[in-house]
């Protein structure tokens, strides 16, 4: 599923399946859209969300009133990483932070 190149920062919703209960799991990010794909980053590996997604990779994404399903992946390139916190923060202190990232591939529109 091909979108608009652009890089850019947005908000969007990201639904997980719970490792634990089994249940929808859905939360509101700062999400960044680079090189076809959509990127979630956070300080620390320790949220219910990233969790999730490495356990079950199967998510759904909402943004623009649309919603997407997607295969969610952990990013380990170090480079790749830093890219997404410059992005996600523009010019802020926090881009230089250390961050978990996960990567999604949206795969069809619902």
């Amino acid at each position: 599923m091909t979108m608009n190149n652009s890089n850019q920062v947005f908000k969007a919703v990201l639904t997980t399946e719970g490792r634990k209960t089994g249940k929808e799991h859905s939360v509101w990010l700062r999400a960044v859209r680079y090189n076809d794909r959509i990127y979630f980053s956070r300080h620390k590996p320790d949220g219910d969300w990233f969790q999730n997604a490495i356990f079950n990779p199967d998510v759904k994404v909402k943004f623009s009133n649309t919603n997407y399903i997607g295969k969610a992946i952990y990013v380990i390139d170090e480079a790749l990483s830093e890219k997404i916190s410059e992005l996600k923060y523009p010019g802020e202190q926090r881009a230089n932070e250390k961050r978990v990232v996960l990567e999604v591939t949206l795969c069809e529109q619902l």
